[in-house]
């Protein structure tokens, strides 16, 4: 139904959709910001997941970010990019 939305398996075969809010470049590789769907109830508490997306050779994979400092660059850029659009909320409103 929405494209956006993919579904995961964690390491306890526990299945969950995530929707993709954005999808970003950084140092010349691509990267895919997700939130759970189910974020109704517990809004104030929303975590968001950054995967590298690679390609196999069945298409596009997600990888999870293993690396704090390819982590913190991807932050950066998100942060930057929100920025530029007005959308950085963590700034004290005046």
């Amino acid at each position: 139904m929405q494209e956006n939305i993919i579904n995961l398996i964690d390491e306890n075969g526990v299945e969950s959709a995530f929707e993709i809010i954005l999808t970003l470049e950084a140092e010349g590789k691509e990267y895919a910001i997700l939130v759970p769907v189910e974020e109704e109830e517990a809004e104030e508490a929303e975590e968001a997941l950054i995967f590298r997306i690679d390609q196999d050779e069945e298409g596009e994979i997600l990888v999870p970010l293993e690396d704090d400092e390819e982590y913190q660059i991807v932050v950066d850029v998100y942060n930057t990019l929100m920025e530029e659009e007005g959308l950085n909320f963590d700034e004290d409103e005046q």
